[in-house]
């Protein structure tokens, strides 16, 4: 017996080179004789080397490279399956029989008339709904309910259109339109009609800025300025400016620019978006109950002397940790369960097939762009996975600047619990997805051929959950992921830009410099940003400051000090309205001290509501620093092939993705408009 064999065995240990078919490498190891001698899998080749394939350990999951002596076999998900019983229906008793060929009966049924069944199944409860909605609007109508079941009523419809008729017609259709827009004797008559379409588009935003901003906010005007000074700077510094298509990047921005029009200077858009914050803020609050349970949410305190107090809510004692970072596990479970009854799937098809048409972009650009507005920025592109290693470069960019320009869904909750607008973060993550393709497009132009085909849209990449429950179990634990990230990355920067603050600090001092921190540098250096983008004056160094903390930390921060400002301006409203004109203030450097409330300090002073929009639309995205190495690990993991394309590309995403947010920042303070 080897000396390597346990003590006690008394099985017979053979030494043997072994070859991993997996990674490659060749080890020393020791196997029993008689598993070498039986397992299929094993085989020398003429150097002595025994070949074995990976194995998956069932106690933990991991492949492990051993072989198994054990009456059983893996399938192609890795999961380890016993060899079956042996059923003898002669020792089944009779009523047992009946129960397993009724079974059988049943199996052989649904097999061979699924399509059948489900589609009687899903008519009768389309019949079950249209009753119940019927009722539910003669009974009550009217009240907020009623136009909530009418919404989703109406868009559930036109999802469920969509998908089983258009989608299905839609290659009919194109095929038509391909002949026309492809054909070479139509050619002059496409760009006359490209040319017409382009000049009724500038005629109609030219004609609406005169209208709803030189008339009543000439002010605003100034964001025309950023919106032309970030075009030429992304421009001068084009991997290719003689090679940029201009059709992506001028619908892009007109996409764009009707949105902002509907959302942000229509009275019924501004409703509509306002209802949909309000709504997803009310949908939130339910994560409250979760954290309440796991956290503790009542506690009593009995003094020496005197009566006992009673407290709740004491979870939101430490918000951020209990209150903030449940919201993400709550809507993460959410959108995995979306995910797995194809509803997100149909919403990012419809909008990638939009964004697709009017920005001629390629499918995966335009999918990933429209994935992005619900997940982040290493969620999208698992829906274009197949697709990542034959892309081109160009195309690899516009999926990184897509994701570095938008948040996802389960932080936008987190920035909604720190009280920044929902319907703001809400409007500029459906705005930045056509900003981003059309910044992508400017600033790396396609310079290769695609080779991805416009039918791809069918091939989005499925959900591989069993069942609903499996689903939300995966989102809950993919959350935890997402939570550990956050946590740890403010951790890490607030103490570093705490470090940072006090090193300044130290360097100023000794030259008689007060308070220079980071943030003072960055109001400054970043000041013309702020500005271009139609920041009111005397807000400028406050936003720049903002922005300079997103790109060099991340956006978690700068939100939490976006959100004391928003609530120093409404204690400052509420002091306003309490003493009106008797009401007295100071200024303690930056800080805003209530004379008339015993000297309440408001940090950091306060903005004005326009400056305080521009900012929420500028700092809504992931273009940081830090998701450089986040978003490149997980590319790289996906199309490994790619990696140095993506990693030479990577930094030029990162800032092409702050600019489609100071883009969408201008366009918000281009048609700011206060509604009562």
């Amino acid at each position: 017996m080897s000396s390597n064999s346990p003590v006690g065995s008394q099985v017979s240990l053979t030494q043997f080179k072994n070859l991993d078919n997996k990674t490659g490498e060749v080890n020393n190891g020791y196997i029993e004789a008689d598993d070498l001698k039986d397992c299929k899998s094993t085989k020398n080749d003429q150097s002595g080397v025994a070949h074995y394939d990976h194995h998956i350990d069932p106690a933990n999951g991991q492949a492990n490279g051993h072989v198994v002596d054990v009456d059983g076999s893996y399938d192609e998900s890795g999961e380890f399956l016993l060899k079956k019983k042996e059923f003898d229906p002669k020792s089944a008793n009779l009523c047992s029989r009946g129960v397993m060929v009724a079974q059988e009966g049943l199996a052989y049924l649904w097999n061979n008339n699924k399509r059948i069944i489900m589609a009687v199944f899903g008519i009768i409860c389309l019949m079950l709904y249209v009753a119940y909605f019927s009722y539910a609007m003669y009974y009550r109508f009217g009240d907020e309910g009623s136009i909530r079941l009418l919404v989703c009523t109406i868009i559930g419809v036109l999802l469920l259109v969509y998908n089983m008729v258009v989608s299905k017609r839609i290659g009919f259709v194109k095929e038509h339109i391909s002949k026309f827009t492809t054909g070479s004797d139509k050619a002059k008559i496409r760009r006359i009609i490209r040319w017409v379409l382009y000049l009724m588009s500038t005629v109609a935003m030219v004609t609406l800025i005169i209208i709803f901003v030189a008339i009543d906010e000439p002010r605003n005007l100034l964001s025309l300025a950023g919106l032309a000074a970030f075009l030429l700077i992304c421009f001068l510094t084009s991997h290719s400016p003689a090679m940029v298509n201009w059709h992506p990047i001028f619908w892009g921005f007109s996409v764009q620019f009707y949105f902002a029009i509907v959302i942000l200077k229509s009275r019924w858009g501004y409703e509509t978006f306002n209802w949909l914050g309000d709504r997803i803020t009310e949908f939130l609050a339910y994560s409250n109950a979760g954290a309440a349970f796991v956290f503790g949410d009542y506690a009593k305190i009995t003094p020496f002397n005197g009566p006992p107090i009673e407290f709740t809510g004491v979870y939101t004692l430490h918000y951020f940790a209990f209150a903030i970072m449940p919201i993400i596990t709550f809507f993460s479970t959410v959108i995995s369960i979306l995910y797995y009854l194809g509803i997100m799937q149909a919403i990012v098809k419809v909008i990638g097939h939009f964004l697709s048409f009017c920005l001629g972009t390629t499918p995966t650009e335009s999918l990933n762009a429209a994935a992005n507005i619900f997940v982040s920025m290493t969620e999208s592109p698992l829906m274009i996975r197949p697709f990542l290693a034959t892309m081109t470069a160009s195309e690899l960019h516009a999926v990184m600047v897509g994701g570095f320009a938008t948040i996802a869904g389960g932080v936008l909750g987190a920035y909604i619990g720190f009280g920044v607008p929902a319907d703001h973060l809400l409007s500029a993550s459906v705005m930045s997805a056509p900003a981003a393709l059309a910044i992508s497009k400017l600033t790396y132009p396609e310079v290769e051929v695609p080779i991805v085909k416009s039918q791809n849209f069918n091939r989005i990449e499925k959900s591989n959950e069993g069942n609903v429950i499996e689903a939300a179990c995966n989102g809950a634990v993919l959350s935890a992921k997402i939570i550990a990230c956050v946590v740890v990355n403010v951790m890490a920067f607030l103490s570093l830009l705490k470090f940072v603050n006090a090193t300044l600090t130290w360097f100023g001092d000794r030259v008689g410099i007060k308070d220079f921190t980071f943030e003072l540098i960055c109001s400054y250096i970043l000041y013309p940003v702020a500005i271009f983008m139609g920041t009111e004056p005397d807000d400028c160094r406050q936003v720049a400051e903002l922005v300079g903390v997103k790109t060099f930390t991340n956006e978690f921060i700068a939100y939490q000090k976006l959100s004391v400002l928003i609530k120093n301006r409404k204690e400052y409203l509420r002091y306003i309205g309490q003493f009106g004109s008797n009401m007295t203030y100071h200024f303690s450097g930056d800080d805003l001290i209530l004379n008339n409330w015993n000297n309440t300090r408001l940090v950091k002073g306060i903005m004005s509501h326009r400056s305080e929009i521009i900012a929420t639309y500028a700092l809504c995205g992931f273009s940081n620093i830090g998701s450089m190495g986040i978003l490149l690990g997980s590319l790289s993991a996906m199309a490994p092939s790619r990696r140095k394309t993506m990693a030479r590309i990577i930094f030029r995403a990162m800032i092409a993705g702050n600019i489609a947010c100071f883009f969408t920042a201008c366009i918000a303070g281009l048609f700011f408009q206060e509604f009562d």
